[in-house]
């Protein structure tokens, strides 16, 4: 961490490093000399902190000291909050970074010692970071979101379920909708807006894309309609029901416990449990071939999944706690206001 010694602003760079996903980093710039101490205080009153480093100096441009520590993920948000208090983001910037592996007595010890575990401990900071990168309208964004429709209506023309799920795990579609579960849990309407815009985007530009495919398919021979009237094991796509939006809420609700826990793996579950991309898939191919009926139902499934995660993304927001946005945390050093 950096801090300013006199008269010249400094950053200040926190690792807060921990064990398996128990650490984090973070750096800060601020023109106050007494911040120092203050941010070192911080740690020491932190029964899950220790391996406490000060390198006076060591920061270079701009100067200022060097504190890093490691940290259990438990105490990591309120060590954050505590550190956008003294006017630290507003000033620099905080990086957030876990630590493979740490051995020591001191860690196990700050680790027994934090309050609570650590895979129940939630980071808004890094929800926020990572939502809005992965909501974030993209040409990469695009790709994934046309080649995941493109293997879905290739799944439905083949009558392949196993394409289907291929689709589903290629789908990039739980970002954004992540993203406007966050915003809306954090009051931040430029997430929810940006989420928004990807989703709408994403999928109209991928059912128009496989639509054009499809066209090609039929003037080629190599899909008729006589094909899609044959995918029996496709129905669940363009009949929805009520397990359609029961199975959109678990997973939604399984996903965002995921991204609030560190625990990714849980993703592909997800993925491959609900029926956005193979419904834009299928809602595609009915449109070209006249199956109206088909499209319908589609669309139908479409918006029930999108819907019932964002909902049950949010309600998991609001259980998890937090009442106010980060960016929106007072600082007693804002001048602004």
């Amino acid at each position: 961490m950096a801090l300013a010694r006199g008269s010249f602003p400094a950053i200040t760079r926190l690792v807060l490093e921990a064990p398996a996903n128990h650490l984090t980093g973070a750096s800060f710039f601020s023109v106050f000399q007494e911040s120092a101490d203050e941010v070192e205080a911080i740690f020491r009153g932190q029964r899950g902190a220790t391996n406490l480093v000060v390198l006076p100096g060591a920061a270079r441009e701009p100067s200022g000291d060097l504190i890093q520590a490691d940290l259990a993920r438990e105490c990591a948000q309120e060590v954050l909050s505590g550190l956008r208090e003294l006017g630290v983001d507003r000033r620099g910037s905080i990086s957030l970074h876990a630590v493979d592996m740490a051995i020591g007595d001191g860690v196990r010890r700050a680790e027994r010692n934090a309050p609570g575990d650590a895979a129940d401990a939630v980071i808004w900071e890094e929800v926020i970071s990572s939502t809005g990168e992965d909501s974030t309208l993209t040409w990469t964004f695009m790709a994934f979101m046309v080649l995941a429709c493109l293997l879905a209506a290739i799944g439905v023309a083949t009558n392949s379920p196993i394409t289907i799920v291929g689709a589903m795990v290629v789908g990039p579609e739980f970002g954004p909708l992540a993203g406007i579960a966050v915003g809306l849990r954090l009051r931040r309407m430029d997430a929810v807006r940006r989420g928004i815009i990807a989703l709408v985007v994403g999928f109209a530009g991928a059912i128009a894309a496989t639509a054009v495919v499809a066209v090609l398919w039929r003037a080629t021979g190599l899909v008729n309609a006589g094909d899609l009237a044959h995918s029996t094991g496709t129905e669940f796509i363009y009949q929805p029901g009520w397990f359609s939006l029961i199975t959109a809420l678990v997973a939604g609700a399984a996903g965002m416990l995921s991204l609030t826990s560190a625990r990714s793996a849980a993703l592909v579950g997800v993925f491959i449990s609900v029926t956005t991309i193979p419904a834009a898939g299928n809602l595609a191919l009915a449109l070209v071939f006249g199956r109206f009926h088909d499209a319908a139902g589609s669309a139908l499934q479409l918006v029930i999944n999108l819907t019932g995660i964002v909902a049950a993304g949010y309600l998991v927001l609001l259980a998890r706690g937090h009442s106010r946005a980060p960016d929106d945390r007072p600082s007693r050093y804002d001048t602004t206001s």
